[in-house]
């Protein structure tokens, strides 16, 4: 007789824990460096960095990071999901411990773009992980703790990053992922089973070379023209190009008979729908959180492990309500919890429109808590839409895609907002400024952090600047934050014209004796 049964892992619980320390290094690594950047540029202390090496440490990262994500979600399916996890932390581990001994800043940036290779292997293949354990019932349970652990990270990156800033030399901030990276390897080894495509064909050459190169371009203008300008040639032939790029690899895609990606999964509402609301809140989330470290550290005052720590309630909220938000879609159906969400973001980020430098600090700590709560909500009930429009064996699809919108629309929120902050900051700065000897008034027009090293060397004319200074920064950060709710309002419009209202109730796969589970190998 048949009888339904769950078609999850036996240990599938304990898999996701896994998966999550797995996550978490990853995730912990993209905000970690923030807090380092002053030491890395003490040339006793640290490297002696200039500011374009410190943002290229950064960007180094970031950038093959979003470039190789959706080639690797593929090839994860295709290839192995847990050899490629394997692998992912393995090289990963490789390039924290060369970050962390780096004797110069080139050093530096070469080894933060080969922790970028390494996390890229992991992150989209731990949400195919997750797909192919679980039965459709627990999925979106296992995918909100996934979340979860996304925003808790991000959160969590700047206090681990001061902590050990009190303590140790900066490249603790890089050592403390080599132990975490070993546990993993052994726990993968031990829980994980390998699963893939069982259906794989042929292998899309060229649609992964015109991803990963179309996807760098884009990023490195988007990028670039953020730290630098959009005024230069360089940042507009860079988008243009990586545009151009990705337009031949839809094309490509279209025409091929074994596509990396069906693009015509875009005119499916359930998938294209969540991956837009993912980009618009990235979009505006991490541009806020860019903005935001600058106003607690410099306009007022507060030490790298204090700001850290102000990001807290940012990451409660996210601890306690991404958990609970499965259980909310069930109820409310995706699209109201959607909206909800995405609305508390708009408030969260709104706010930083009418803060000032004497606001009370708990005011800032109420807009992040309700920030926190609001991506809370949106993240599983979109990552569970992307994932149930796709068959099991198809999960490294949307994990990739969602995931390299995430990275690419973080990285255009920096630079966009940053340079939306830039220019009104210099417009405001311009007078203050003028009767400044030139070398004082050109760093002071560039940035606050400008403005703050020109005060320094002024004397007794030294408060004067740096109260000009807060003053541009805070008026500039009014407009960036203003600019941020929009663009998250936006999803609110995305979902309540396309995101369907009750998710389809899962099929249950109903087996017999002895038939196996899952289409995976132990």
């Amino acid at each position: 007789m048949e009888i339904t049964e769950n078609t999850g892992h036996p240990r599938r619980w304990a898999i996701l824990g896994v998966l999550v320390i797995s996550l978490l290094v990853v995730v912990l690594d993209s905000t970690i460096l923030n807090v380092t950047l002053r030491t890395l540029a003490d040339p006793v202390h640290g490297l002696g960095a200039s500011q374009g090496e410190l943002e290229w440490a950064i960007n180094s990262y970031t950038l093959v990071f979003a470039g190789l994500l959706f080639s690797f979600g593929v090839l994860g399916d295709r290839t192995g999901r847990k050899r490629f996890l394997l692998i992912g932390l393995a090289v990963f581990g490789l390039g924290s411990l060369l970050s962390a001994y780096a004797q110069s800043p080139a050093q530096l940036i070469a080894a933060r773009a080969l922790m970028g290779v390494g996390g890229a292997a992991i992150m989209p293949v731990t949400l195919s992980i997750i797909s192919n354990v679980f039965d459709p019932r627990e999925r979106a349970r296992a995918i909100g703790v996934w979340s979860g652990a996304v925003g808790l990270a991000v959160a969590i990156g700047p206090i681990l990053g001061g902590v050990l800033l009190e303590r140790y030399w900066w490249g603790a901030v890089f050592l403390i992922n080599v132990p975490v990276v070993l546990v993993g390897l052994v726990l993968v080894g031990a829980l994980v089973p390998e699963s893939r495509d069982p259906r794989p064909g042929r292998v899309d050459v060229l649609g992964v070379l015109l991803s990963v190169v179309g996807l760098v371009a884009l990023s490195y203008g988007i990028i670039d023209g953020g730290e630098h300008g959009f005024g230069r040639p360089v940042v507009w032939a860079s988008i243009a190009g990586g545009l151009a790029v990705l337009a031949w690899f839809i094309v490509h895609e279209r025409r091929s008979d074994h596509p990396s990606l069906d693009v015509t999964l875009f005119r499916v509402p359930r998938f294209a729908a969540p991956v837009a609301m993912i980009g618009l809140i990235f979009f505006a989330a991490m541009g806020v959180m860019f903005f935001s470290s600058f106003y607690l550290q410099l306009v007022r005052g507060y030490s790298p492990l204090q700001t850290g720590l102000l990001f807290l309630p940012f990451a409660l909220a996210q601890l306690f309500f991404a958990p609970r938000s499965a259980a909310m879609v069930r109820r409310y159906g995706g699209k109201a919890v959607s909206a909800v969400g995405l609305s508390l973001s708009v408030i969260g980020l709104g706010t930083f429109a009418f803060i000032g430098a004497d606001t009370p600090i708990w005011v800032v700590g109420i807009a992040f808590f309700v920030q926190g709560a609001g991506m809370a909500n949106v993240m599983p009930p979109a990552m569970e839409s992307i994932m149930s429009s796709l068959p099991r064996e198809k999960a490294g699809v949307g994990s990739a895609v969602s995931n390299t919108i995430r990275q690419v629309s973080a990285a255009l929120g920096v630079a966009v907002l940053g340079s939306v902050l830039a220019a009104v900051y210099r417009g405001e700065i311009g007078a203050a400024t003028e009767a400044l000897p030139a070398g004082a008034r050109d760093a002071a027009d560039e940035s606050i952090t400008g403005a703050y090293a020109a005060a320094g060397r002024l004397g007794a004319d030294g408060p004067a600047l740096i109260d000009a200074a807060n003053t541009a920064f805070v008026h500039a950060m009014h407009w960036a934050g203003a600019l941020s709710a929009v663009v998250a309002a936006l999803g609110i419009l995305v979902v309540l014209r396309w995101l369907p209202g009750r998710p389809p109730r899962p099929e249950v796969t109903r087996v017999t004796a002895g038939e196996p589970e899952l289409a995976a190998t132990s």
